[in-house]
């Protein structure tokens, strides 16, 4: 009973003061002894020492408060705290990288803004799209047309047609399956679909 009345008594007594940032939260370190763990080595009990640290803050618990260096040190990323000419250092060189930002932003608007004036929009809506009359050249020709300008043609046809409402046929459909059908010789690329 004793030991742990000691422990809880050392919570208290062995906390010490590491620092403090610019907004008035305090950081504190705390040195603790691990038991059960350890070797016994001649007749001596190895015993290991975790260190725990937190932050007691100003006003509300606010952790975006936090500077990014306490941040690393409550972590255990940094083994030594921010010192306070740390601190105005990286601060004065984050002031240093926003005006340079800044300035950038602006010399950056003031060069769209020059080569803004003297560019003209030629045209206002739908852009139109590549011309493929070239491409489709290159394919060979078509079971429809015998000529590779044939089916150039057929082609600006089709798309042409693509923008006239659909005319409608009463004919039966054909039942969906989930089986592939066909023999091959009926086989365009693109044109099967997944069940859904």
């Amino acid at each position: 009973m004793s030991r742990l009345w000691g422990r809880v008594a050392g919570m208290f007594r062995s906390k010490s003061f590491i620092g403090a940032d610019m907004t008035g939260n305090k950081y504190f370190s705390r040195t603790e002894q691990i038991d059960g763990l350890g070797e016994y080595c001649s007749s001596n009990l190895t015993v290991f020492v975790k260190e725990k640290r937190w932050v007691v803050f100003r006003r509300e618990e606010d952790p975006t408060s936090i500077p990014v260096e306490w941040i690393c040190w409550l972590n255990g990323q940094r083994k030594r705290a921010p010192t306070p000419e740390e601190m105005a250092e990286l601060d004065a060189r984050r002031e240093r990288v926003k005006l340079n930002v800044a300035l950038l932003k602006k010399e950056e608007e003031e060069k769209k803004a020059r080569e803004g004036t003297g560019r003209k929009i030629t045209s206002i809506g739908k852009a139109e799209g590549p011309e493929l009359t070239s491409f489709v050249r290159h394919f060979p020709a078509d079971s429809k047309g015998d000529k590779p300008d044939e089916a150039s043609k057929e082609a600006d046809q089709s798309r042409v047609k693509e923008h006239e409402p659909e005319i409608v046929t009463a004919e039966p459909p054909e039942p969906k399956t989930t089986e592939p059908s066909g023999s091959g010789s009926s086989f365009r690329p693109g044109t099967w679909q997944p069940p859904s």
